[in-house]
């Protein structure tokens, strides 16, 4: 008995091994699926500008990063709240904001050097897009990224067609096909319901990132590939048991299923079996002994040791988050 309407995979152009790096930019999704490559020991950079919910902003930061060009405490991105006292920068998220302006723009220049020099060895970049809503000031009509709760009447919020999205990443691709050849882009819609903006309205917002993506695929077909995570949660998962308590975001559930339809299509079957034995190394990593003097806990540990040599042997490159399995191997386990 059929119980669901599986959605195709069509095969990628390109497949995702541990030996390369990803960088995902997008909507907070982005953030979800960057969260499992980075536990499967893949080398990520995962949004580090903070949640872009809109093609358009994502565009902008890949063209900053690429162009390198420095914030300075007098760029116009950087304003002064009175409400909370704080250097915001429209172009990023709270979190980089500072009571000083020198500070804010010093973490900016890092994210974005840090970010391009990313950029340049990375082999795909991940895209996932949110909506097809933009806002911009009303004053000059600059881009903002992140509104940081200021006065709705600062701001004039427009949808992007997707001639208007198509029209800015084919100059993006080909820009970064010219400075990164080696470079694949993976684009995704995001499931997430952006119920503000009207479920109707939700819906025509989606339609356009549909139909630019895949006219963007259709394109440079053998750059860039599509991977349907909103087709996945609206058609193989269409019940609300599959929703966080918010009925917007998708469970903790979902997500591990569309992730686990992104790895049988993107990932190659020996690569999984490295992520499985990943996943394996961080669970006895993560293990705390009750007796750490016996024979008992000493044989656990100097199995692990000769799990995690043979793992870095066969893939130097390999990543535990933020530290390389190589320095782990010279790391004390848990006592």
């Amino acid at each position: 008995m059929q119980l669901q309407t599986p959605v195709d995979i069509p095969r990628p152009p390109f497949a995702l091994s541990h030996r390369e790096r990803v960088l995902l930019l997008g909507s907070c999704f982005a953030d979800e699926v960057g969260a499992r490559l980075v536990r499967d020991g893949f080398d990520c950079r995962v949004n580090p500008y903070g949640v872009l919910y809109n093609p358009a902003s994502i565009a902008a930061h890949l063209y900053r990063c690429m162009s390198r060009k420095a914030y300075a405490p007098t760029s116009p991105e950087l304003f002064h709240a009175e409400s909370d006292g704080l250097w915001h920068s429209w172009m990023h998220h709270t979190d980089w904001s500072a009571a000083q302006p020198d500070a804010l723009v010093e973490r900016m220049n890092a994210t974005m050097n840090d970010t391009a020099d990313f950029l340049s060895s990375a082999h795909v970049l991940i895209v996932t897009l949110g909506t097809s809503y933009i806002y911009r000031l009303a004053a000059d009509g600059r881009l903002v990224s992140n509104c940081h709760k200021q006065p709705d009447a600062l701001f004039r919020r427009t949808r992007l067609s997707a001639v208007d999205i198509v029209d800015t990443w084919t100059q993006l691709l080909q820009l970064l096909t010219a400075m990164h050849p080696q470079l694949r882009v993976v684009f995704t819609v995001s499931p997430i319901r952006h119920r503000r903006d009207g479920l109707h309205e939700n819906q025509l917002s989606k339609a356009e990132l549909l139909v630019a993506a895949d006219a963007l695929c259709r394109r440079f077909e053998t750059l860039t590939a599509y991977f349907p995570s909103y087709e996945i949660l609206l058609d193989e998962l269409r019940d609300y048991r599959f929703y966080a308590p918010d009925m917007l975001h998708p469970s903790a559930q979902a997500v591990d299923y569309i992730y686990e339809r992104f790895e049988q299509a993107y990932v190659p079957p020996a690569e999984q079996a490295v992520s499985r034995d990943v996943r394996k190394l961080r669970a006895a990593l993560a293990h705390r002994p009750m007796h750490p003097g016996s024979a008992a806990w000493q044989q656990f540990a100097d199995r692990l040791r000769d799990d995690l040599q043979q793992l870095s042997a066969t893939y130097p490159h390999l990543r535990f988050g933020d530290e390389s399995i190589q320095s782990l191997c010279n790391t004390p386990l848990n006592k």
